[in-house]
């Protein structure tokens, strides 16, 4: 088997460009050297881009809802409807895209949204929903979505009395697009909220919420699912599926993965390209390119696979060159200023950049070339 197709699977660069336009700016950089076996497969962790990754594998129907945004306000959002399973991507009703920079309020962003647009999907009989978790702009735990849900959360208790899964039997799966637990100094309030809008001192009263929170559902519900990998996703929503609604927690990215049969995609493959927006601490908390080359490492064939890692800013510190990436390379040049990295088309000629400047470099070429021809040896 000829080893010579380049398979791109990038994540979006939020609030930039979706997955589908990184992996074009990918493929035209490389395709400039003579390269034209290239596959690209749109691709999310639960965030942002979660239905549009979802929709070319599963079919389905989009359903428009009109639903609050993290601020209370009226607007129209998505989910998507397959047989009887729904998908919702909770960043299409609690994003942080949503809100503008100046206009960012932690202390009372809600999640109410995703929980309309749950109820409106089992009221349509749904009776699977998968929901995409990542890129909120809330730390509410998900006590807005529970509340839209019919869980009354008050000072004084937890009323599950009008809970619509009172009445309804339906599967729940939250992927998530982080490994993080609800509390402490991995989870949702210490690791996400700054980016968010939080100050230092605003983080550690969202984290006494999301503790108390914890321990009164744990008292009314008799189970504890505050330290579960993913519990800490889009701002505590993890959590509160879990605990309410007995969701599996899954990795999105790997949900993902495993709908486009990847070991099968990569059989035949150089090389594969992934990338987000900023790779740091959270990428290797299981953020989509730390997935696509975990997964791709175990896909099973009977040689290496290199990955390499395109990103926006990069913490090498974190992200170490040689685990779990073969290469990492920064796009943007050091001299050029956020703002003009942040431009569609500034970022997609980076982009292109980058993957050609990888491809072309006699160096790099030569250590993709190796490895891809290198047996792996149990």
């Amino acid at each position: 088997m000829t080893h010579n197709k380049v398979v791109v699977a990038m994540n979006s660069f939020k609030g930039c460009l979706s997955s589908a336009e990184a992996n074009e700016a990918v493929k035209v950089g490389i395709e400039r050297i003579g390269y034209d076996n290239v596959t690209t497969m749109s691709m999310s962790d639960g965030g942002d881009g979660f239905l549009d990754a979802v929709m070319p594998l599963t079919g389905g129907e989009r359903i428009t809802v009109s639903v609050h945004d993290p601020l209370m306000r009226l607007i129209e959002a998505e989910y998507l409807r397959a047989g009887n399973t729904a998908y919702i991507e909770s960043a299409r009703a609690c994003g942080l895209t949503l809100v503008g920079a100046c206009e960012r309020d932690i202390m009372s962003a809600t999640s109410m949204g995703v929980g309309e647009l749950i109820v409106h999907a089992i009221n349509a009989g749904a009776r699977r929903v998968v929901v995409g978790l990542g890129g909120s702009a809330t730390c509410d735990n998900g006590i807005g979505m529970l509340t839209a849900m019919g869980v009354q959360v008050t000072d004084e208790r937890i009323n599950l009395d009008d809970f619509i899964l009172n009445n309804h039997d339906v599967e729940f799966v939250a992927a998530s697009d982080v490994t993080a637990p609800l509390c402490g100094t991995y989870g949702a309030a210490r690791v996400f909220a700054a980016q968010k809008g939080a100050t230092t001192a605003e983080v550690e009263i969202l984290e006494q919420r999301a503790l108390h929170f914890a321990r009164r559902t744990a008292a009314r519900l008799g189970r504890d699912c505050s330290d579960r990998a993913g519990a800490g996703a889009a701002g505590g929503m993890g959590f509160a599926l879990t605990a309410y609604c007995l969701a599996q927690l899954t990795s999105g990215a790997e949900l993902l993965l495993d709908l486009t049969d990847w070991s099968n995609v990569i059989k035949d493959a150089l090389c594969v390209f992934t990338g987000e927006g900023c790779a740091d601490r959270q990428t290797m908390m299981g953020k989509l390119p730390y997935i696509v080359a975990r997964r791709t490492k175990l896909a099973g064939v009977a040689r290496v696979i290199p990955v390499i890692l395109l990103a926006g800013q990069v913490s090498y510190r974190e992200v170490s060159e040689e685990r779990p990436f073969d290469m990492v390379e920064c796009i943007n040049p050091d001299s050029m200023s956020l703002d003009e990295c942040l431009q569609p088309e500034v970022a997609q000629h980076n982009i292109a950049t980058a993957a050609e400047r990888v491809m072309r470099h006699p160096e790099y070429l030569v250590r993709i070339l190796s490895k891809s021809c290198q047996p792996i040896n149990d």
